[in-house]
């Protein structure tokens, strides 16, 4: 049964207050929090570069192993660092992660997002400020967000019919990490051969732009780091949520096992987003490239799976709030660290993965390419001169705050937040890290400070 809930916008207002000094000290005392660590990488790294003639792939911050290790366009698009002071790059990237979140609430919430009122997204707000995932990204001062905010912007052209656009966001995600890559390979399965191009020359194009800045980094990247995995850190390390971190805490050495295993979820990546694309189901079909990606990535951190929020959303479009409620609450728990010292054994080997775990149900099982006649997200033809309609939503339980308050709050805590009939939720606690102690053989715990990962996988 639906608790009572406030119904006035005074009553309203004070629950908002409520919960969010509730989650301000939940974050503020309960998990450990990462000291902005990757940001302090890419700073370091930029700094040395440009005012001490440096090179960027040298850097270390000091005390640690760990030093810059996404493809050299990052480092161009992350110049202008170089004219600012570390805590004035601290605030900016703070500010460009919180832009870029509500751009990704924004584009998956749809053209109904105003209904669902200030209400509806102060919960959904206190909610995402919980998920493990989304804090870590935050925390570490990543790029996660910014990268799911370009990808979910051509998405967005895909299904409102201005595909002629569409490409420019997956080329440079992709120019400045590689797992992005896989939505080139969603464009070519739903036959937009003309995105494929886009995004493939933008990508070209940025990275032969960083070559030109800098070829001597460019050609280390390319023909040694890339390749390094001892720069990106311990595959078996209970952070890394992806199937070779599954294969490497079980003592797994052996690649083909994982390019077999990897294959497979390919296989079904492929089968999935052609039917959600040849749907229209643009969201589902970006939603299972996220976590397809996230899967066969050698490295897939934590704080990677900010690339599984549009699943969220399609499952309670799909009218399966309480199933996302479900995943969510778990992806809220850090209960993966459990296993950080010993994840043997049969409850090591289920617990320790759990987010594995969910990634692959997700990917298995994700309602997708199930639209029904007039509430397609896209168009199927590969036109670019005809405008596709803009797409109704499916209608699930009504969120709007304004008829139903209590139908809001129920989307909202079961699944994280109201997009458009969808929900993305956010939630839980992060590991430590700290850039000026001693190199610890096991970063990014969350029961000691230790230094985190900070590297991009190698491609998969």
């Amino acid at each position: 049964m639906t608790p009572a809930l406030p119904r006035t916008d005074r009553g309203r207002l004070l629950l908002v207050l409520a919960l969010a000094t509730l989650v301000t000290l939940f974050t503020a005392t309960v998990p450990l929090l990462r000291d902005w660590f990757d940001l302090r990488v890419y700073y370091g790294s930029i700094d040395s570069w440009v005012h001490h003639g440096g090179r960027v792939y040298d850097y270390r911050v000091p005390g640690t192993p760990y030093g810059f290790t996404y493809p050299p366009f990052a480092a161009v698009a992350m110049l202008p660092m170089a004219l600012l002071g570390l805590h004035a790059a601290i605030a900016v990237a703070l500010l460009l992660d919180l832009a870029a979140l509500v751009v990704v609430l924004r584009l998956l919430a749809g053209p109904d997002w105003r209904r669902h009122g200030w209400y509806g997204w102060a919960l959904t707000a206190c909610l995402l400020a919980l998920f493990e995932p989304l804090r870590d990204t935050f925390s570490f001062g990543q790029v996660n967000l910014l990268l799911l905010a370009l990808v979910l912007a051509d998405a967005t052209l895909l299904a409102t019919g201005r595909g002629r656009l569409a490409g420019i966001g997956i080329g440079l995600a992709a120019a400045i990490k590689l797992t992005p890559a896989l939505f080139i390979g969603l464009l070519l399965v739903a036959g937009r051969r003309r995105a494929a191009a886009v995004a493939t020359a933008v990508a070209l194009g940025a990275t032969a732009l960083a070559a030109g800045v800098d070829p001597d980094a460019s050609r280390f990247y390319w023909t040694e780091a890339l390749w390094d995995t001892d720069r990106v850190g311990r595959l078996g390390y209970v952070s890394n949520q992806s199937v070779q971190g599954v294969l490497a805490r079980l003592g797994e050495p052996d690649r083909a096992v994982w390019a077999v295993a990897v294959l497979l979820v390919l296989g079904v990546w492929a089968l999935r987003t052609r039917r959600a694309a040849a749907a229209g189901d643009w969201t589902a079909a970006f939603a299972l490239t996220g976590l397809a990606a996230c899967l066969v990535s050698p490295v897939t951190w934590v704080h990677h799976l900010v690339w599984l929020l549009p699943s969220f959303a399609v499952l309670v479009r799909a009218g399966r709030p309480r199933v996302a409620g479900a995943l969510y609450g778990v992806l809220c728990t850090s209960v993966v660290w459990l296993w950080f010292d010993d994840a043997s054994g049969v409850d090591g080997f289920l617990g320790s993965n759990t987010y594995t775990w969910i990634t692959l149900g997700l990917l298995l099982w994700l309602p997708a390419g199930q639209l029904r006649p007039g509430l397609r997200t896209g168009s199927r033809s590969t036109s670019t001169t005809t405008a596709a309609p803009v797409p109704t939503a499916p209608t699930i339980s009504p969120a709007s705050v304004q008829t139903d308050p209590c139908s809001a709050w129920t989307a909202a805590a079961t699944a994280g937040g109201v997009v458009t009939g969808r929900a993305v939720a956010g939630g839980a606690p992060s590991e430590p890290t700290a850039s000026t102690l001693p190199v610890d053989p096991k970063p990014q715990s969350s029961s000691e400070r230790a230094s985190s990962y900070t590297a991009d996988p190698p491609p998969s």
